[in-house]
C-alpha cells in the first residue's frame, strides 16, 4: 500500500522527535519515499545529518540553501508529495496552522499541500487539555486535516497522561489504512447536488432559500478523497471548488438541476441529493420587470420535479442513493416517509431545531437512516468532518460499494 508513496515529513520542536528517525525507517522499510521538513526548534532535538541518512534525501529547513541558493519551493513540495505527516506537532505549530501563520518553511508548505495532511500532536498533559489546543485541533480538522491522536503515558515531564506522539509503528499502520480508504471509490462516479435552486419571477427577481451549499460542497470533496470521479451540480452559491478532479456543472433552477442530474445519473454508482431544491415556481415568469402598483400582489406557484423521486424511479441496482431532509417537525417520521417514497438507500436528516444546524453554518448534527429501520446520529461537528462521517457510513453500509 505504501509502496512507492511520496510521503513528505514535517518535524517539530517537540523531544518526541526522536520518534521521527524511527517513523522514516518504519516508512522506507515498506517502500515509501521520504522528504523530511525540519523546523530550526526540532534541529535542537535531532540532527539533520541523522534524518538525511534515514530518508536518503536532503533534509529541507529554509526557503534557500544558505551555501547553494538553491530555492526550497513550497509549492512544488505540496504537489509532490501523496500525504504530509507532521509528526510530532507541538502546540505552537498547530496554533500557527489553524490561524495561517506562515513563518518558516513548514507551514508554507502545509498553506500550499494539495495532499491529505495527517497531524500527530506531541506535548505534555496540560497543554493537551488546554481549551485553545482542542479548539485548534478541531479548526485543523474542520480544514480537512485528520488528526492522529496522541497517547496516555510517561511524558517527559515526569507526568503521565495523554500527550505523547503516536508510535511510529501505529502512524504507519494508520497511514496504510488511511490510504486504503482513500481509495475504496477509485474507479467509481459520484453525483452530487449542492446549494439552493433559484425560480425566476422576473427577470430581477426570484424565490429561493438560504442553503449555502456548505454540506454538498464538503461531501463531493470527501467522495473524491475516497478516490471517486465526482460530478458536482451546485446552484448558485459563494463557494469554489479547487480540486480540479471534481467537475462542476452550475445551473439555477430546479429545472435545470433535474436536467443536470438526469444526464449524468446513469453513469453514477454513488448519488447524494444534498441540494436544497425550491419546491415551488411561478407558474409565470415576467419577461419584464414587475413594477410596484397595488398594495398585494399574487403569485401563482406550481410544483417543480421532485429531483430525488424521479430519479430514484430510475435507480439501477449497482446504484446508491443517499437524500438530504431537512425538518422543523416531525422530523424522523418525515425523514423515514421521504426515503421510502423516494427508493433511496438512505436518508441524512438534519433538523433546524438543533443549534448549530442547517442552513449557512460551518458545523452540522445529523442522523442517517438506513435499510432494515437503522439509523445513527452524528454529534454537532465541522460539515467537513460530517461529510468524512457520511461517505464512510454509506461505503460500510452499502453492499454495492
Amino acid at each position: 500500500m505504501l509502496k512507492g508513496k511520496k510521503i513528505l515529513l514535517g518535524i517539530t520542536g517537540s523531544i518526541a522527535a526522536y520518534k521521527s528517525a524511527i517513523l522514516i525507517r518504519e516508512l522506507k522499510k515498506v517502500g515509501a519515499e521520504v522528504q523530511v521538513i525540519l523546523t530550526e526548534a526540532a534541529a535542537t532535538f535531532i540532527t539533520p545529518l541523522t534524518l538525511a541518512t534515514l530518508s536518503e534525501n536532503p533534509v529541507l529547513m529554509h526557503f534557500a540553501d544558505a551555501e547553494t541558493g538553491v530555492w526550497n519551493s513550497h509549492v512544488e513540495l505540496g504537489l509532490w508529495a501523496d500525504v504530509f505527516i507532521i509528526a510530532p506537532a507541538t502546540a505552537n505549530t498547530i496554533a500557527k496552522m489553524a490561524t495561517g501563520e506562515c513563518d518558516h518553511l513548514l507551514l508554507a508548505t502545509y498553506l500550499s499541500a494539495k495532499c491529505p495532511v495527517l497531524i500527530a500532536p506531541a506535548m505534555d498533559l496540560d497543554m493537551h487539555q488546554h481549551p485553545t489546543f482542542i479548539q485548534n485541533i478541531q479548526q485543523l480538522q474542520s480544514y480537512g486535516n485528520h488528526i492522529i491522536d496522541a497517547t496516555f503515558g510517561a511524558l517527559a515531564s515526569g507526568l503521565i497522561g495523554q500527550g505523547r506522539m503516536a508510535e511510529p509503528e501505529d502512524i504507519v499502520v494508520y497511514l496504510q489504512q488511511f490510504l486504503a480508504a482513500s481509495q475504496s471509490l477509485n474507479g467509481l462516479t459520484a453525483l452530487v447536488s449542492a446549494g439552493p435552486t433559484q425560480e425566476a419571477i422576473d427577470p430581477v427577481r426570484y424565490i429561493s432559500n438560504h442553503s449555502t451549499g456548505k454540506m454538498g460542497y464538503a461531501l463531493a470533496e470527501a467522495l473524491v478523497k475516497r478516490g471517486a470521479s465526482v460530478i458536482l451540480v451546485t446552484g448558485p452559491t459563494s463557494r469554489h471548488i479547487y480540486d480540479k478532479r471534481i467537475q462542476v456543472i452550475e445551473v439555477l433552477s430546479a429545472d435545470e438541476m433535474y436536467t443536470a442530474m438526469d444526464t449524468h445519473f446513469s453513469k453514477a454508482a454513488v448519488v447524494i441529493f444534498a441540494a436544497a431544491v425550491a419546491d415551488y415556481t411561478p407558474l409565470k415568469k415576467e419577461t419584464d420587470k414587475i413594477k410596484k402598483s397595488d398594495n398585494t400582489l399574487t403569485l401563482t406557484l406550481v410544483k417543480t420535479k421532485d429531483i430525488a423521486y424521479e430519479l430514484g424511479q430510475k435507480k439501477q441496482a449497482h446504484q446508491v442513493l443517499v437524500g438530504f431532509a431537512l425538518e422543523t417537525n416531525n422530523e424522523v417520521a418525515n425523514a423515514k416517509a421521504k426515503m421510502s417514497r423516494k427508493n433511496l438507500d438512505f436518508m441524512v436528516l438534519n433538523s433546524l431545531n438543533d443549534e448549530g444546524a442547517g442552513f449557512g453554518h460551518d458545523t452540522n448534527k445529523v442522523t442517517i437512516f438506513g435499510e432494515n429501520n437503522t439509523s445513527t446520529t452524528f454529534p454537532l461537528a465541522a460539515k467537513k468532518t460530517l461529510a468524512t462521517d457520511i461517505i464512510q457510513y454509506v461505503i460500510t453500509n452499502s453492499d454495492q460499494l
